[in-house]
């Protein structure tokens, strides 16, 4: 498949809205993604999700898609890899996060747009203001004593 050129940036939008879900993910441990997804426990792998994504998105937004993988052997370090969607009001982005011991990686595989404009930039920036808009903006109330 050609890799289309918008397609370096659409993964880097991804990945910076996700950086702190990754924070949260990663504090499950690894046992656990491997349990459910050798044995196919793909409802508490959605939990999981559902459980990192509530406090910095929308409700609905950041789901599991069609499960996962979890490459595990003797030689080398756990890799988790989630196919997740990521359902921003006016797309769908379909794609993959990999786990590993030292980072977090995203390849996107498809996105949909409800109203796609010609241009692919357009589309790209659209795409943008779409994850933003679907965030939780937290506001932090400071007490001032006298």
């Amino acid at each position: 498949m050609n890799r289309q050129p918008h397609a370096d940036t659409r993964e880097s939008i991804v990945a910076n809205a996700l950086g702190e879900v990754v924070g949260e993910l990663r504090l499950v441990d690894v046992a656990d993604y491997i349990a459910f997804i050798r044995l196919e426990h793909f409802a508490c792998l959605s939990d999981l999700v559902d459980s990192a994504a509530e406090l910095y998105f929308m409700p609905g937004t950041l789901r599991l898609g069609h499960g996962g993988e979890a490459h595990v052997d003797w030689g080398g370090s756990p890799r988790i890899v989630l196919d997740l969607e990521l359902r921003p009001r006016g797309a769908t982005i379909y794609f993959q996060l990999t786990l590993t011991e030292d980072e977090a990686s995203v390849v996107v595989n498809y996105v949909s747009f409800e109203k796609p404009y010609e241009d692919p930039q357009r589309n790209t920036d659209s795409l943008q203001v779409a994850i933003e808009r679907a965030r939780i903006r937290r506001t932090v109330a400071v007490a001032v004593t006298r």
